[in-house]
Order: C-alpha cells, then structure tokens, then sequence
C-alpha cells in the first residue's frame, strides 16, 4: 500500500557538487601466482599480506550536518590469530560471494558483543551492530570484482576479508550514502512503470520489478553511516529502454533548515565506479513531514536487450 504524500520538487540548485572522482578497486585481475582472494576468504584469514596497518582517514565533515575541519584518523590493529575461545579475544571475517553480485560477510568478534562495528567497501562506510556474542552476518551488494572489506570495531580494533564476485559484470548499480538519521530513499521507474505499479522499485518489499534496492544502516544512532543501493541485472534484461531514478528524502525536525552531505557512487556499463559528493539543504521546519522529490541526483539508466 502507497500513501499519498506532500512533496516538495527540489531542482539542481539543491545540490553543489563537491568533487567527483574514481574510487579505488576497479576490479584488475590479480596477478599470476597471487593468492586468489576467495582462498584468502575460506581460510578465514585476520590479515592479507600487504593490507596490516591500515589506517581509515575519515572527515566528520562528510557525511554530517554542521560540520567541522578537524580530520578523524582511525587504525586498525589486525588480529593476529583465529580464536580458539572467548577468553583470546581475537577478530575474524570471513566474505563468500552469493547470488545477484553480493557478498556476505561475517564476522566474529567475541569480546565485541553489542557494539558499534563499521564495514568499509569500494568507498562505501556502513554501520551496524554486533549481537550479545559478538557476531555480524551481513550481505552487500559489491562495487568490485575482487571485493575487500575493511571491518572497524570502537577499539580500533579490526581485520580484512575477500572475496571475488564474478558475476558483477552483469549488473550496474547506484549507491548513496550518509550519516545521522535522515532517510534517502532511491526509487527506480523501470521502463515506464508508474509510481507504485508494477516496474516501481524502492526498498519498501512490495514494490516489484527486475532490480532490487538494498538498504543498510544502524538505527538510533545520530553519526551511523547509511547506505542504500539500487542494482538492475542489466545484460539479463528482456527489455530495452530506460529506468528513471530519483531519490525522496523526508523533511523531518532533525534535518530541517539544515544541510546534509551525501555521497553518490555509480557502477554502470564500462564498470568503471565513479562517485560524487554532494550538498543537500532541507527547507525550512515549517516543511516538516513534506518529501523532496530529488529527479537530477542520478542520470537514468538506459538498458539495450541481450
């Protein structure tokens, strides 16, 4: 069931872009005689040579509203061991690609139950939460062929996992991401469906079409890193012609008269991933309970049958 809602249409002046630009992991096959990621995976390895030490270099500014110039710098401290107990404390994370282009990660931290974790892909930062035994099973859609996930607990502590993702040459994918409470909402018109027919994709479960719109987040909490994901199975498609995509986002008391920092990233036809960041600015709290209907935030995707 769709309800009908107020909206207010926002043009381009609602966004300045900030910087544009390639991420890192295009997908470049390893070379001869590397460890082939998913081997790295199955033997739940806590660190990938050449990957100890990282550090994850954040700004606050980034995906907060009312931000600041201070910079966050946040290493890792590998686990060194696969635990044998509780009592080590160690921290391991295992990745296996699953179907539609996706990855599951899980992830196993035993002295780290009920706490904040951050999972790191491809420039995406997502926020989730341990269970009581330190435990994390999470499936994302990737933005690489040879997929690496950075996983951050609040100690600094954390570890690596890989995978290879071989079928992500078939899908193209947009993604958004953000931080605090605000809800970013991806919609996909595909083909000429109507708002709420069939063809109309969003993250709400009713909604059917080909694609599927993925969203990931950690509820409560005001700084959480969000992220929501439309793929579209573009080479399986029986169809040809083009899919609308626009993103709604809800004027709420937390976010109204403000601006919000968002960060857009797109994995189409040439597989090269390229991502933008933005500035959105709410309207003023007299909009409270209003929608933005924002239609220039992605270019349409346009689909050729295979």
């Amino acid at each position: 069931m769709f309800v009908i809602k107020n909206y207010v249409t926002t043009g381009g002046t609602a966004f300045c872009a900030l910087a544009i630009g390639y991420l890192m992991q295009n997908g470049t096959p390893a070379p001869d005689g590397a460890q082939a990621p998913e081997r790295v995976a199955a033997e739940h390895a806590s660190v990938v040579p050449g990957l100890e030490g990282i550090v994850l270099t954040s700004s606050p500014s980034a995906f907060t509203t009312n931000p600041t110039p201070n910079r966050v710098q946040r290493t890792l401290q590998p686990s060194r061991s696969a635990p044998t107990d509780h009592a080590d404390c160690s921290i391991s994370a295992r990745a296996t690609a699953v179907t539609g282009a996706a990855a599951r990660l899980t992830v196993k931290a035993p002295c780290h139950g009920n706490e904040r974790i951050e999972v790191h892909h491809s420039g995406l930062t997502v926020t989730q939460q341990t269970d009581s035994n330190g435990r994390l099973d999470l499936t994302i859609p990737a933005l690489s062929e040879y997929a690496i996930f950075l996983i951050s607990l609040e100690d600094q502590k954390g570890t690596v996992a890989t995978t290879h993702i071989p079928d992500i040459a078939h899908y193209n994918r947009v993604a958004l991401q953000w931080q605090g409470d605000t809800d970013l909402q991806i919609h996909a018109l595909e083909f000429g469906a109507n708002y709420g027919g069939t063809g109309h994709v969003s993250a709400d479960p009713e909604t059917q079409g080909l694609g599927t719109v993925v969203n990931l987040g950690q509820t409560g909490l005001s700084d959480a890193g969000n992220i929501e994901i439309y793929s579209f199975p573009a080479t399986q498609s029986p169809q040809t012609g083009t899919i609308e995509l626009t993103v709604e986002a809800e004027v709420t008391a937390s976010n109204c008269g403000r601006d919000l920092n968002v960060q857009s990233l797109e994995l189409r036809g040439d597989r090269q991933l390229r991502s933008s960041d933005l500035t959105l600015s709410f309207p003023d709290c007299s909009k409270t309970g209003e929608f933005l209907v924002l239609n220039n935030l992605f270019q349409d995707l346009t689909i050729a049958a295979k």
